[in-house]
């Protein structure tokens, strides 16, 4: 796939698909009651930021032109601690870049594909409403760039993605990311925003096997990934690198699938999601626990951080998590809230070789983990001089105070038997017989 006549094969290719449907020219144009007018205002040029950071909210009125860069790059980057992969980027990271516009503008979008490509490369954005979603218009071969314009019609949360032929491929490589079209009034306030894709690949080596790894074609037929990961790497969402929140806020997350085979079951640990968007879309559903995402769709999740910790953030096909990679973190700080969440207590359960061997409450350590006291958890002069339903002995050797577990029950053991040598040897110390 990296020589020069095939990727111009595959351009040709690729236009005379994704052409074959397009407008007639001189159509009438059509009217819509979502088309906001024309944009207004000096253009825009878009912030272009790395996930899983946000581009700041919209608190425009009107519809404007907004100016949106991206390139197409091949790069070779970390997949896991040690394992390297040739990555396909829009703008060198995977998910590209967020685009957050408002309903009614005009996205002006420049695709420019690196001269070192091997590639040619487009775009397909699920918030054009036109013939493949852009791409017919944006085929550009390495060292090229191509530039079309779109009005962002429908509000929602959309996927946009690499559609040069084989598509599959290209998708599972990295090359998606997310789109936002806020609507007319804008979205609610939120203090904290962050954006997660989730995405399937498929290396021709397993699982954490070091070294450079090649994208194996067989195993994304067979829709057997290696790798379910957040944002393109494995930790890229845990550590030092974990989304961060402070209790009593509400955090936003845009949260997509790139796929290109896997649904997501988004959840987070520890959460209930006070709203979720369901697809993306306008229909809401409310304390929703784990929310099913479609390779190419997106939710928008909102929740309320109530107390401090840990929460992890996971796909719900629970293994992808665990054994392949699908996990982050979301950290809160704050102060701990008891009414809502808090440990009562720990410790081994009581069973019937062991519960006539404990003591009485007012004999038992303060401020101990476990129920069994120790000889040390009492001084010579602070031994209990009877302890009736317990099987205790005391010994006294060479002035040392000593205790052990026996099965003989004793009647009594007065306390000066635990105090000298010459005193355990007293006759006062012969354990009685049993009742």
């Amino acid at each position: 796939m990296r020589h020069p006549l095939l990727s111009a094969i595959v351009l040709a290719l690729g236009l005379v698909l994704l052409g074959a449907h397009a407008a007639p020219v001189g159509a009438a144009p059509a009217t819509d009651p979502a088309d906001l007018g024309p944009p207004r205002g000096t253009p825009i040029e878009e912030a272009m930021l790395a996930p899983p950071a946000v581009p700041p909210p919209i608190h425009r009125d009107y519809p404007a032109r907004v100016i949106v860069r991206l390139e197409t790059r091949e790069v070779v980057k970390e997949i896991a601690d040690g394992v390297r992969y040739d990555f396909w980027t829009f703008n060198g990271s995977v998910p590209g870049p967020m685009i957050r516009v408002r309903q009614g503008d005009t996205v002006e979008l420049h695709l420019k594909n690196a001269a070192d490509s091997h590639m040619a490369h487009n775009i397909d954005l699920h918030a054009v409403m036109g013939p493949g979603g852009g791409a017919a218009l944006s085929m550009t071969p390495p060292g090229h760039e191509s530039v079309f314009t779109f009005k962002a019609m429908r509000e929602g949360l959309y996927i946009y993605h690499c559609a040069t032929p084989p598509v599959p491929m290209h998708i599972a490589n990295g090359m998606y990311g997310l789109i936002l079209v806020e609507p007319p009034q804008g979205l609610p306030k939120a203090d904290r925003e962050y954006y997660v894709v989730q995405g399937d690949f498929y290396t021709t080596g397993a699982y954490h096997v070091p070294g450079l790894q090649t994208f194996d074609m067989q195993k994304l037929l067979l829709e057997q990934p290696t790798y379910v990961l957040f944002n393109g790497r494995e930790g890229s969402l845990t550590g030092a690198n974990a989304l961060t929140a402070k209790v009593g806020d509400t955090v936003r997350l845009f949260v997509g699938d790139g796929g290109p085979n896997l649904v997501s079951s988004f959840h987070v640990i520890g959460q209930i999601f006070d709203s979720v968007n369901v697809e993306g879309g306008t229909l809401i559903n409310h304390n929703v626990q784990t929310t099913l995402i479609p390779a190419g769709g997106a939710v928008t999740v909102e929740m309320k951080t109530l107390v401090p910790g840990t929460f992890l953030l996971v796909d719900h096909s629970i293994t992808r998590a665990f054994m392949q990679g699908a996990l982050g973190q979301l950290v809160v700080s704050g102060p701990a809230a008891p009414a809502i969440y808090n440990k009562v207590s720990s410790g081994p359960i009581p069973t019937a070789a062991n519960r006539s061997r404990r003591l009485p409450r007012r004999l038992q350590p303060r401020r101990s983990m476990t129920p069994w006291p120790t000889a040390r958890a009492y001084s010579r002069r602070s031994a209990p001089p009877a302890i009736r339903a317990t099987a205790w002995a005391c010994r006294a050797r060479s002035r040392r105070w000593r205790c052990r577990i026996t099965s003989t029950p004793i009647r009594r053991v007065p306390s000066a038997s635990c105090s000298t040598g010459s005193a355990a040897r007293s006759p006062s110390t012969t354990p009685a017989t049993s009742r």
